[in-house]
């Protein structure tokens, strides 16, 4: 595992990724591609089960994709024309082999592989239960309560077996399941997390993101709608409504940081979304600089549309070194002070005797952008003024992001101008709530219907979080961030 100082402490750390090939010889092998286009969202682990009409294989390990199913013995073992596949970073449950998914079991009804992407918010309170009913886990996954429900459950089929289960989760989740029939994938009422159905050669795809649906050129069908449950065997593409019609509320996180730029989540391309934040940001913030420079990688498309919109030229300021892998250095404290120039570099040619706008996507604990700030005024930077192209996280988030608590949050702790002096910033500006809104394509939030699950801004929450009441503060500092006039 990445030692801690090696992480984007500022960053919020992607959830996991889901993939699923059915109807395809060699399906693990297309398997393997979809989750290298879904790296992004999980680096902990990977794993990927198979079916070829007969038995189950399966192989899981910790690290990337690329060091763990490169090898040709490893895809001609994963054999058959059905397979399921995730990458991983924990949001609940330790970084080990044991929580390592997809999750697989012999069940009465034979072999069954499960995998989600997201987060139960009562999965304890149902574990508790399981556990004093004689359940015996194996792992400290989420995941897990999810195939207990299932094996637990008195329904005949196996589809029923599922929606039995997640009738009584609650959450975010992308789910798949694997069983000689067919797969089968849920996403939560909300539609929380994204899922998306593909089409390639005969044969069905299920992912995270149309990305990995492009890796293997696959056909883009449709968004797995929220609250639906589809069923994917040699008939074809069956859809089922196991919940009440409820209102559609997308993670907003997806569009300003989780999802790849060159994914669509909802029929929005996420560049688009990322340059429109961008160009809202200019607009309600903006300051006389000679340079924009983006917190490279995930600043650079907000960055594109603040520099569009405010006539300002965008330069690479900041270049980032993306081979930072593991290392075997015992870190002392001078290379963990260090460890920001691992990733990032500042390009003194673009930054020297300049007034530089630096643009980032979120600003969560504020150490690495007090190191950025620093690496750049050291450079020679005349000013340097921060804009963030998402509103103030001042709320724990509970569905598949690692910020459960609010005393981890810069905005919960200080007022915008405390910020600014922590960072070492000329100026710090964020994007209103109603401009991110409206970046969206909308007029702005609706108080009494949001549109998009935006708990990290506003502490509002969609679905019951049985598991983390003590988690949540009643008035950070952001609690009613100012409206743009």
């Amino acid at each position: 595992m990445t030692p801690d100082y090696l992480h984007d402490d500022d960053k919020l750390h992607e959830e996991c990724g889901v993939y699923a090939v059915h109807g395809h010889e060699g399906a693990a092998a297309l398997v393997t591609l979809g989750l290298h286009a879904l790296q992004h969202r999980g680096q902990e682990a990977a794993g990927i089960v198979s079916y070829d009409g007969k038995e189950f294989y399966n192989h899981r390990a910790l690290g990337l994709v690329g060091d763990n199913f490169s090898s040709q013995e490893v895809i001609e073992r994963l054999q058959g024309n059905m397979s399921i596949g995730h990458t991983r970073y924990s949001t609940t449950g330790e970084t080990a082999l044991r929580n390592v998914q997809p999750l697989f079991a012999e069940l009465h009804a034979g072999g069954f592989a499960l995998c989600h992407n997201g987060n139960l918010t009562n999965s304890q309170k149902i574990r508790d239960q399981l556990v004093m009913r004689g359940s015996i886990f194996q792992s400290t996954m989420d995941t897990e309560v999810i195939l207990h429900l299932v094996a637990t459950s008195i329904r005949d089929t196996i589809v029923g077996k599922v929606i039995d289960a997640i009738q009584r989760i609650e959450g975010a989740y992308a789910l798949l399941c694997m069983t000689k029939e067919g797969v089968i994938a849920v996403r939560d009422p909300h539609g929380i997390r994204p899922l998306v159905l593909g089409s390639f050669e005969g044969g069905y795809v299920v992912a995270s993101e149309t990305c990995a649906l492009d890796i293997i050129g696959a056909e883009f069908v449709r968004d797995v709608e929220p609250g639906e449950l589809i069923v994917i065997n040699d008939e074809g593409v069956q859809s089922m409504r196991p919940f009440p019609p409820t209102r559609k509320q997308t993670c907003i996180f997806e569009y300003i940081y989780f999802a790849r730029p060159d994914s669509f989540i909802d029929g929005i391309s996420v560049y688009d979304a990322r340059k429109n934040i961008g160009k809202g940001l200019a607009q309600e913030s903006h300051v006389e600089a000679d340079v924009v420079v983006p917190v490279p990688d995930s600043g650079v498309p907000a960055a594109i549309g603040y520099s569009q919109e405010s006539g300002v030229p965008f330069e690479l300021g900041i270049i980032r070194n993306h081979y930072v892998g593991r290392t075997f250095i015992e870190p002392g404290q001078q290379i963990r002070n260090l460890g920001v120039k691992l990733k990032h570099n500042a390009n003194k040619a673009v930054l020297a005797g300049k007034r530089v706008i630096l643009v980032d996507d979120s600003l969560v604990r504020g150490t690495t952008s007090l190191k950025i700030v620093e690496m750049v005024r050291a450079a020679g930077a005349k000013e340097v003024h921060m804009r963030i192209a998402s509103p103030p996280i001042g709320y724990p988030y509970f569905y598949g992001i690692d910020i459960s608590k609010s005393k981890e949050l810069l905005a919960a702790q200080m007022d915008l101008e405390e910020m600014a002096s922590y960072i070492g910033v000329d100026s710090l500006a964020f994007l209103s709530i109603d401009g991110m809104y409206r970046a969206m394509g909308l007029e702005g939030r609706n108080d009494l219907e949001p549109q998009y699950c935006d708990s990290p801004f506003t502490g509002y929450y969609p679905t019951r979080i049985d598991d983390y009441q003590d988690h949540v503060v009643d008035v950070p500092k952001f609690k009613k961030p100012k409206k743009a006039g």
